[in-house]
């Protein structure tokens, strides 16, 4: 089996452990991954770290665990303009602004666990003895021509202008966006010369000499590449619709120099003051980083008859991937392994606008940790939102969401109800009459038990499609779903005292289906999985190989874990994003960085003023009497609080299940119990219902934050709700639809806002909106005009209309 990867990878003499190295092995499926290599202008961006690196891992660590024999190469992008404008911009050298940036880079990526073989850099001995190889080998094949192009030139700086040096108006139809580069426009995609922008004030046009690569004579080459390529490996649309427009618009002789001093030096006595341009080298830092995890790098990047190349990438990379580094390994007439699978993002934008790295805006890799949101939240909510076909919007509403309803209320709720009732001692004070005392119980005649059987097959079909990984996460997810709906089909509860087998065989069944879920959400949440593994009281190691039947075993999940197995202590795997959280991160990465850190600037600055005049501030006289203020009243007294407003959303209803329920000791009207809200542990509580309803194991809501208080010497921690006619001489319980998910929140149209954690009995809050509880002529519970409503449907009662709800 494989090894749940933690995403330390291995680095370039960074202080990283170095695995040991893989190389091709004959017979096995040898994959090799790379992802675009980022910029070192910047810490990354979500947009980013989705586009490429995160798309990369989840591939990487998807063909681990499937048994092929993977490697996954990256590395930061060092040369060329963008680090000389970034060194200017901080006053330093490029290779200080490449040092500083590739750390944070590797820092950034090892906190978002991706599982690099080997994250290295550009600006290496290797780089430079690769890229003058390739040259060289272009240059005897007569692929290159030496032409004259025009260039920008600075007469005061004394130098040639560097393409992003240069900003202006984007001139192609349609587009005009008006903070183009002179390489690239953003907006549109399309590649520039520097002379094409229109610019308010334009440096002076001067002749120099370059290298080109010739793209023309290369094109039958390159055309039967992408042909059989694109079709074999499966190309994206968007992959092929920007490399079919390059072609279209007909190839041209492609620069591969620059007047810069930053980059790999031309190896040629006409051109030794030169560079190549960051496109001709960047490509081949794939192969250079290679070269750094191991001598013999040659074993997978010269054998396409063993090894399958797959590259991840944004959409604005695409052209340089499928035309320019192609065309330049074609040139070699080497046997090189090309590109087989591109795999392209669109972009991902942020809120209002879009992410940007050189301008700022957007939430970045370290702001993602500074949140203190955990890493697997982040993953999922960025791979459930990765732009495939189109772009696609972050917002904080939106990540909030997701954790909680799809992560807490879906994922979380169904991993800690099983794990929780295994755990139960049966023999203790707070489990009695439930639970294995944390021991996985055996489960004869399994194979029989029909909603197991029908479970086992759902979910072995699931993964048949899983391990296409097209949907991957949204097919884990949905058996998830149906691992919650299996529970409250068993009602596990009940069986556990009317039919202990088949309670076992639920339990074993549902354990099995915790462990499959943490194998197949590794490669998307690999700290998840190895939390539940932890909770499980298993091995670091996960497995879907073919080989060794994995994906079989899936149809049985009472198997796969075995009787008699301890697991450990569970614990809840989430946690809830709360609104005024949302508020304060949506505010808090408001604008550019460099709009935050002026917004840091004047708090500190008020802050500091505020000190100031408290310190100066005369406390009393010497009488010791306190002087007063010389501002007026209205400036004086702060402005007292806005009492917040008396709403439903202020009450915390829940749907509880009632695990244990017996008569007070000393008061016969009374019961307690003991009620799962989706906590680690049940609430205890009172309630002076012994003379209504006979209460067993059964769904309940819960009002959940009321002040605790002891009820003839126990303390109840909750009430649960019933409704009753207006004599009260008839009481019953107000039921949530049997699907619904123990501990979710009972919600009201139009009210979103998170509850009081606890009320405070002298504002009178559940005073006030209790009147307006009650149900309808359809026997549903309301708030005014509004239902009691869950994920599964509406909270009703058995007979009272138009009763009171208390």
């Amino acid at each position: 089996m494989g090894d749940v990867f933690d995403g330390s990878g291995s680095g370039s003499g960074d202080g990283d452990v170095r695995k040991a190295q893989k190389l091709p092995i004959p017979g096995k499926r040898n994959i090799l991954i790379t992802s675009a290599l980022p910029y070192v202008n910047n810490v990354p961006h979500l947009g980013n770290i989705i586009g490429c690196v995160l798309s990369a891992d989840v591939f990487a660590r998807y063909c681990r665990l499937r048994g092929y024999n993977a490697i996954y190469m990256c590395g930061t992008d060092e040369y060329g303009t963008a680090t000389e404008t970034k060194a200017l911009e901080e006053n330093c050298t490029p290779k200080e602004i490449c040092d500083k940036y590739h750390a944070i880079h590797r820092d950034v990526y090892k906190w978002f666990n991706i599982s690099f073989d080997e994250f290295g850099r550009t600006s290496t001995p290797q780089q430079t003895e690769v890229c003058q190889a390739i040259f060289k080998k272009l240059m005897e094949n007569n692929w290159l021509s030496e032409n004259t192009m025009q260039q920008l030139y600075c007469d005061t700086c004394e130098k040639f202008l560097a393409d992003r040096l240069v900003e202006g108006t984007c001139p192609t139809p349609g587009c005009n966006y008006d903070s183009a580069r002179g390489d690239q426009c953003e907006n549109c995609g399309k590649l520039l010369n520097p002379t094409e922008l229109v610019c308010a004030t334009s440096p002076r046009i001067r002749d120099t000499n370059h290298l080109f690569l010739e793209l023309p004579l290369l094109e039958g080459k390159l055309r039967e590449y992408i042909s059989s390529m694109s079709v074999a490996g499966s190309w994206s649309q968007n992959a092929i619709q920007a490399t079919n427009a390059w072609l279209k618009e007909g190839l041209r002789q492609r620069c591969i120099t620059r007047d810069l001093k930053w980059g790999v030096p031309v190896p040629h006595e006409r051109f030794k003051d030169k560079v190549f341009y960051v496109w001709f080298d960047a490509p081949i830092g794939y192969v250079s980083i290679t070269s750094c995890y191991t001598p013999e790098w040659e074993k997978w990047w010269k054998n396409p008859e063993n090894v399958e190349l797959y590259q991840f990438m944004g959409k604005d990379n695409v052209p340089f991937h499928t035309v320019m580094f192609p065309s330049t390994l074609l040139g070699t007439a080497e046997n090189w392994t090309l590109m087989k699978t591109i795999s392209v993002t669109e972009y991902l934008n942020y809120e209002a606008g879009k992410f940007s790295k050189s301008k700022g805006v957007g939430v970045f890799g370290n702001d993602a940790k500074d949140t203190n949101i955990p890493v697997e939240v982040w993953r999922y909510y960025l791979l459930t939102n990765r732009p495939e076909v189109s772009d696609t919007l972050f917002t904080w509403a939106d990540l909030q969401a997701k954790l909680n309803s799809e992560l807490l209320n879906n994922l979380g709720n169904f991993i800690n109800r099983v794990l929780s009732f295994i755990a139960k001692d049966p023999d203790s004070g707070s489990g009695k009459g439930s639970g294995y005392n944390s021991i996985i119980p055996d489960a004869p005649g399994a194979e029989t038990h029909l909603l197991s059987k029908t479970l086992g097959d759902k979910i072995g079909t699931y993964v048949e499609q899983y391990v296409k990984l097209k949907q991957g996460l949204k097919i884990a997810m949905s058996i998830s779903g149906e691992g919650n709906a299996y529970l409250q089909e068993s009602q596990f509860w009940k069986l556990y005292k009317e039919d202990l087998a088949s309670c076992s065989i639920v339990m074993r069944t549902s354990v099995g289906v915790v462990y499959l879920l943490a194998c197949l959400l590794e490669p998307f949440m690999p700290s998840f999985s190895i939390e539940v593994l932890k909770q499980l009281s298993l091995p670091l190691e996960l497995s879907l190989s073919d080989e060794k039947g994995d994906v079989g075993k899936a149809r049985r999940p009472w198997e796969i874990i075995p009787a008699g197995h301890r697991i450990g202590t569970p614990v809840p795997l989430f946690k809830e994003l709360k609104d005024e959280e949302v508020e304060f991160f949506r505010a808090k990465f408001a604008g550019s960085q460099a709009d935050r850190a002026d917004r840091a600037v004047k708090a500190e600055a008020e802050a500091n003023k505020v000190a100031a005049q408290l310190k100066n501030t005369k406390i009393s006289d010497k009488s010791g009497k306190r002087e007063r203020s010389t501002k007026p009243a209205a400036e004086a007294k702060p402005k007292a609080a806005a009492e917040q407003e008396i709403t439903i959303n202020r009450l915390d209803i829940r749907v509880g299940l009632i695990t244990k329920v017996q008569k007070h000791p000393d008061a016969d009207s009374l019961y307690v119990e003991e009620i799962d809200v989706g906590e680690a542990q049940p609430r205890t509580v009172v309630s002076g219902l012994v003379k209504f309803v006979p209460l067993e194991e059964m769904q309940v809501c819960v009002l959940c934050n009321l002040k605790p208080a002891t009820m003839r010497g126990i303390k109840s921690q909750a009430m649960v709700l019933c409704a009753s006619t207006s004599d009260h001489t008839k009481v019953e319980l107000v039921d949530p639809p049997q699907s619904a998910i123990i501990g979710e929140r009972v919600a009201f149209s139009g009210f979103d806002g998170e509850p009081d954690v606890v009320l405070n009995p002298k504002k009178k809050v559940w005073e006030t909106l209790q009147v307006d509880l009650h149900t309808d002529n359809g026997l549903v519970a309301c708030y005014k005009d509004l239902p009691f409503t869950t994920s599964a449907g509406v909270c009703k009662v058995s007979s009272i209309s138009v009763g009171s709800i208390r």
